[in-house]
């Protein structure tokens, strides 16, 4: 998947193959061909309240998404209804580098405009927590809405819709 998420190689190449291991490994092209189709129709379930903790936030600071993601992920975020979410997005198949790459956290604080130091990184996964705060972000190990929702209030309880500094 490294390449997909790096942009050496586009989403249709990574899917292709993918396809065309799994049809060596079953013996079906169709069948895997099958198989990828149905695994990229699928729809994640997206948690609402995650999605109105970041509106809020929001009105109070600018958000970027980061994503190790490959070429769709313009894509899934519109079939989603989340194109709009996010301030900027930052996905390491346009950029080239992937998390855990300290490159990561820095061009997506570029991108808000914002000093590392006054950014807030969450992920799920802890490594790249880990590298995030290596460059002088705060970070939190996404593990349950009600840590996310803890971590906000401070900026939360703060919110003075008239301006929204940056």
């Amino acid at each position: 998947m490294q390449p997909a998420v790096t942009g050496a190689i586009s989403d249709e190449q990574w899917r292709s193959a993918v396809a065309a291991d799994l049809a060596d490994a079953c013996g079906s092209r169709e069948r895997a061909l099958a198989a990828v189709r149905a695994w990229s129709d699928l729809v994640p379930v997206v948690d609402q309240e995650v999605v109105a903790l970041l509106r809020a936030v929001r009105e109070v600071a600018p958000v970027a998404l980061v994503s190790n993601a490959t070429t769709r992920l313009e894509r899934d975020l519109e079939r989603q209804g989340l194109a709009g979410l996010a301030d900027r997005v930052v996905n390491t198949a346009r950029i080239g580098v992937a998390k855990p790459d300290p490159r990561v956290y820095r061009i997506a604080a570029e991108r808000l405009g914002v000093a590392i130091e006054r950014c807030l990184f969450v992920d799920d996964t802890a490594a790249n927590v880990v590298a995030a705060r290596e460059v002088g972000m705060s970070g939190l190990h996404y593990r349950r809405v009600d840590d996310l929702r803890r971590t906000l209030s401070p900026l939360l309880a703060e919110e003075q819709p008239e301006s929204r500094e940056r």
